[in-house]
């Protein structure tokens, strides 16, 4: 494989991208060419959502091809075009061989949730000492138990007693919640998402997991349920805030996550007529927030 890379500005990065696209690269990747730098700029955005931008104001782009005639071929006729006209090519260059499987793998190990409960890809041997192991390797789907929310709500799991709760878990991704819960004694676990992918990847990962769970479009969450899980983000869980509610039996629980230390209190607003949350846990600027209701 060869890379083509090139630096284009801010207003530039979309129509390279398509064109790259539109002559067969492999893949192209754009990031910050000031990163690290004291002119870095952070762009953040939600899932399901329109990027903010298209790119930064310096625009590193990175385009894979199969063939070096190509990324010449690329690089020609992107040089060409109008809108390249402040935009530089910075050079074309080969891509070494490697074991892209194993290279993938290597940067996956076990995650501990709590001593006894792991999340374990399965080219890893599990730890002697654990008790409940999610077998989970990474995927499309949300939801590796690497982090900081999923860890979060998997600790809150399995420090709570599970046994014959019906449990929903609203935004399933990858199922490793539902899954989680199931394992700590749940007797019925509903898992739904929106997006079809996630609800087949959580199927998936059940059957891996030996773990029986009810999985479905949103349509499929009904009734009441003694624990209701959402690690989504925090204005999709503002705008649900009414319907996880409802969804919550007398005595139960609520347990949300997705959300930035900063964004607290606009949870607890928005739920407010509802019940009242709490921050129960933290880590890496994230907060796990729940309610008792």
């Amino acid at each position: 494989m060869f890379e083509l890379r090139l630096m284009c500005p801010e207003e530039s990065v979309e129509a390279a991208c398509e064109a790259l696209d539109a002559l067969d690269a492999l893949s192209v990747s754009v990031e910050d060419a000031d990163a690290q730098t004291d002119a870095e700029q952070a762009l953040f955005g939600e899932p399901g959502m329109p990027p903010p931008k298209e790119g930064w104001k310096r625009s590193r782009i990175i385009a894979l091809f199969d063939q070096e005639s190509m990324a010449q071929d690329a690089s020609r006729l992107l040089s060409l075009q109008d809108f390249f006209a402040d935009s530089q090519v910075l050079g074309i260059q080969p891509v070494a061989d490697q074991d892209w499987v194993r290279l993938t793998q290597s940067q996956f190990a076990p995650v501990e949730i709590t001593p006894e409960f792991w999340i374990v890809p399965t080219w890893h041997k599990p730890p002697e000492q654990a008790q409940h192991i999610i077998r989970l390797d990474p995927g499309l789907a949300f939801g590796t138990g690497t982090h900081p929310t999923t860890r979060m709500c998997l600790r809150w799991i399995a420090s709570h007693d599970m046994s014959h709760q019906r449990v929903l878990d609203y935004g399933c991704g990858s199922g490793i919640l539902a899954i989680g819960a199931a394992m700590h004694g749940a007797n019925q676990v509903d898992a739904v998402d929106i997006d079809n992918a996630a609800v087949t990847a959580t199927e998936r990962n059940a059957d891996a997991n030996h773990v029986r769970l009810n999985t479905g479009l949103p349509d499929k969450a009904s009734g009441h349920y003694q624990t209701v899980l959402a690690n989504i983000l925090a204005t999709p869980l503002k705008v649900l805030a009414p319907l996880l509610r409802n969804h919550v039996a007398p005595g139960g629980q609520l347990v949300l996550a997705g959300i930035l230390e900063r964004q607290a209190q606009e949870l607890k607003d928005a739920y407010a007529p509802y019940c009242t949350l709490q921050v129960s846990d933290t880590q890496d600027g994230w907060i796990l927030m729940t309610a008792h209701c």
